[in-house]
């Protein structure tokens, strides 16, 4: 997701999408453990999402 994107979210989806891609997150890990992914820099995507997510997340949250 682009930041742009994240924005225009409301607190009740950040925390939805936040979710969701914390358990993709998860499993793209368990994934990458018993055989190795055809495109491990997915992994990198996704944790970054997450990142992104909290951040705007605690930044309205402080708000």
């Amino acid at each position: 997701m682009r930041q742009s994107e994240i924005k225009e979210l409301s607190i009740e989806e950040l925390k939805e999408r936040l979710g969701e891609f914390k358990k993709q997150h998860a499993d793209l890990k368990m994934a990458h453990a018993v055989t190795p992914l055809e495109n491990p820099l997915q992994i990198r995507k996704v944790r970054r999402t997450v990142a992104r997510l909290a951040t705007e997340l605690t930044k309205r949250e402080l708000q």
